[in-house]
């Protein structure tokens, strides 16, 4: 049943939380004790390097009066140290959501020896942070868990939540006054929100793939409302009470209203060190964590893009060893040469041969970039890419049940690095309907032409350069649009009338990807996500609102192309 709460002004749809009681988390267990150095808390985990001493259950009280509860994993040595937190609704210990949920034969190739069994999911692992002088602490957030209150979702409450627990953690007997946020997906978002509202005892935060726009990142990318995934997120969270209901709200909220604006985080706000990780292959997270870090204040700040999965590079020893160097640094003023760290490191995806990781740069995009134009066309009747527009107007369509749709491609006779923004421009017309939901992907053939997808974990692959689209949101704001990043507000629908011909431009989130001499892009755009998440591979296609058939233009008087960014000298 939907309970309508009034928050900000704004009527939002709560349901009740779900209910685990056979969950440890889900009772209240205030003690201390201590486990001991070489000690394990799950089969094959990692065990502990050094004595860990472990406060159950401690209570914090918000400005509100509401209490919530947190794990503190904590050096036995008395002392003052920085504390790091993993803020999330997902539980402090036995949550709902783990990484072996998703009977993956690998775990998402996360061996089970990266983890410690005390870690929350996608959370530091107090085995190892511990025995490098930090204090680890693992909150549920408001409602989750044992916590009182309902669980919110970003907003207002849940970063000014978030900003009380830093306060208090920077103000405790152990603490040196220097706190440090970190995690993943979920734990990244929380990040850019409550790090806007500048905390006094942030000194540093850490975001792994966090999306930092929740309509045009996670609930609505491209104006067209996905609420399959959140559902399978929101449906899962734990309480005594209430919980956003995210999926329920992008089913009744389609445009970005001011219920929405409430979940764009104030990110030129944000001054502190960041250390920013992202992929170009994550399904939730790529488009708003290159924005999210282009986009702070920060002048001590650094990009990392990773060629893997999310959780495979966070848990990764050697990637937990440099987010220490920068803790290191940021939270306990160690001079260790951090600052000499390229401030851009960059994979270069080449799939069916090996991969670029961590390649230096000094910005992104990169300053080296060339914007080239491939142009739809024609030749001999089949559907090609040319670096020029052709003078006569055609068009192809295809029924929206065929989701292969149509395909445009273009071999290369050269070694070619495609790395940053994409942007599609389109003269389209639908028929038999008023609307029409595009999808276009960029993906890579061999000399062979077979499809080469991007390697992502063990038997999960990503198709490449990918945008989508609800035409009927097709303006964009001129203002804050570049020549490859067009920006949509996505608050005035306009429907297509029978025979219309429009012109619309759906970008892509940023990608790097490298042919090889003789290997072909092919441009596909088509009514279907053909997008599929490695994580729940099981998951259809988002619905949409397509029938009938999609008819694209292109030559002469409509100029549709592919806006790529070139980087020469690959």
């Amino acid at each position: 049943m939907n309970i309508i709460r009034k928050l900000d002004g704004i009527d939002v749809i709560f349901r009740k939380a779900a209910v685990n009681e056979n969950s440890p988390n889900y009772r209240v267990d205030e003690r201390s004790f201590i486990l001991k150095k070489g000690s394990t808390h799950r089969e094959g985990g990692m065990p502990l390097q050094s004595d860990v001493l472990v406060e159950r259950d401690v209570a914090v009280t918000l400005r509100d009066g509401v209490t919530i509860r947190a794990d503190l994993y904590r050096p036995v040595e008395e002392g003052q140290y920085p504390a790091i937190i993993g803020w999330s609704p997902y539980g402090k210990r036995g949550g709902a959501l783990n990484n072996d949920l998703f009977g993956h034969p690998t775990r998402m190739d996360v061996p089970v020896d990266w983890e410690d069994g005390l870690n929350k999911f996608e959370a530091p692992t107090p085995a190892y942070w511990v025995a490098h002088g930090y204090v680890v602490i693992a909150p549920d957030s408001r409602g989750a868990g044992n916590s009182e209150g309902d669980i919110h979702a970003w907003g207002r409450q849940e970063p000014e939540d978030e900003y009380d627990l830093i306060e208090w953690a920077g103000q405790q007997s152990w603490s040196n006054g220097k706190i440090g946020l970190t995690g993943n997906s979920m734990l990244a978002m929380s990040q850019w929100f409550v790090a806007a509202m500048r905390p006094p005892h942030l000194a540093a935060i850490a975001p792994w793939e966090g999306a930092s726009d929740i309509y045009r990142d996670t609930a609505c990318r491209g104006g067209i409302p996905e609420f399959i995934f959140s559902e399978g997120i929101f449906g899962r969270l734990c309480g005594h009470g209430l919980v956003e209901d995210i999926p329920a709200m992008t089913a009744t909220h389609p445009l970005l209203d001011d219920y929405w604006k409430t979940k764009i985080s104030g990110l030129e706000n944000i001054g502190v060190p960041a250390y920013v990780v992202a992929s170009w292959t994550n399904l939730l997270h790529t488009g708003g964590t290159f924005r999210g870090w282009s986009s702070i204040s920060s002048t001590e700040k650094w990009l990392r893009v990773n060629n893997t999965h999310e959780w495979t590079d966070y848990f990764n020893p050697e990637n937990v060893d440099d987010l220490r160097r920068f803790f290191d640094r940021y939270l306990k003023d160690i001079d260790n040469g951090w600052e000499a760290t390229p401030r851009v490191r960059l994979s270069v995806m080449d799939p069916g041969n090996r991969d670029t990781v961590n390649r230096s740069e000094v910005a992104f995009p990169l300053k080296r970039q060339v914007t080239k134009a491939l142009h739809l066309g024609l030749k001999d009747g089949k559907p090609v890419l040319t670096h020029e527009s052709q003078a006569e107007a055609a068009s192809l369509s295809y029924d929206v049940a065929d989701k292969e749709g149509v395909a445009f491609s273009i071999t290369f006779d050269e070694l070619t690095e495609l790395t940053g923004f994409f942007n599609l421009k389109l003269w389209v017309e639908a028929e038999g309907n008023d609307d029409m939901d595009l999808f276009a992907f960029v993906r890579k053939r061999d000399s062979n032409g077979k499809v080469q997808e991007c390697h992502v974990v063990t038997d999960r692959t990503h198709v490449g350069p990918n945008g989508r689209l609800r035409v009927s949101l097709r303006a964009t704001d001129p203002e804050r649009s570049t020549e490859l990043e067009p920006f949509l507000p996505y608050d005035s629908p306009v429907k297509l009338k029978p025979g219309e011909i429009v012109p619309v431009e759906i970008g892509f989130w940023p990608y790097g990807i490298r042919w090889q001499p003789g290997e072909t892009l092919e441009l596909v755009i088509t009514g279907t996500d053909l997008l599929i998440r490695p994580e729940f591979p099981q998951l259809p296609p988002i619905p949409t609102l397509n029938k009938g058939r999609h008819i694209i233009h292109f030559g002469g008087d409509y100029g549709s192309k592919l806006l790529v960014p070139y980087i020469p000298g690959a």
